[in-house]
């Protein structure tokens, strides 16, 4: 089971504000984000979870949280208070993938066990305060680029 960071990186490194919000809109993006990620769980923390408002359908939502009191009882979102945990639940459900969403938090924590990001490389540069880790040359090479308008989709594998 291959685990996989997922994620629309800024020029500057931005992914998102602190409120959990995406600080832009590109509707051929998301449509390359739901195409890559359906059928497949997905695990975010809590603010992403938030800022998206419903569990993502098609797609098992898994979100991680230490929160004690944040809860979601629809039946249709699992929630874990470590990476791990969600990562070990997911693993039970026999996919072949598994799909980190984000935030910077989760990204800091799952780049160290990743084994593939699928990298956005958005065309500008964009206003938040949250980053997505340094990929490392030393840990990661790039297999294929695909341009877009917006954004340029990279994606890396570990070396």
């Amino acid at each position: 089971m291959k685990i996989v960071i997922i994620s629309a990186v800024a020029q500057n490194g931005v992914i998102g504000k602190a409120n959990g919000e995406m600080p832009w809109h590109v509707s051929e993006e998301f449509k390359h984000f739901k195409k890559t990620t359906m059928g497949y769980p997905i695990i975010m923390g809590r603010k992403t979870f938030e800022s998206l408002g419903k569990p993502l359908k098609g797609r098992e939502n898994i979100v991680i949280t230490r929160s004690k009191n944040f809860s979601y009882d629809d039946g249709e979102v699992k929630m874990f208070n470590s990476l791990q945990d969600g990562i070990d639940y997911a693993k039970s459900l026999n996919k072949e993938k598994i799909f980190i969403t984000g935030g910077g938090e989760i990204y800091k924590q799952a780049i160290k066990i990743t084994d593939e990001l699928i990298i956005s490389r958005m065309k500008f540069e964009a206003e938040g305060e949250v980053k997505f880790p340094e990929i490392s040359d030393i840990d990661w090479k790039v297999e294929s680029r695909e341009d877009h308008e917006q954004f340029e989709i990279v994606i890396y594998k570990r070396k």
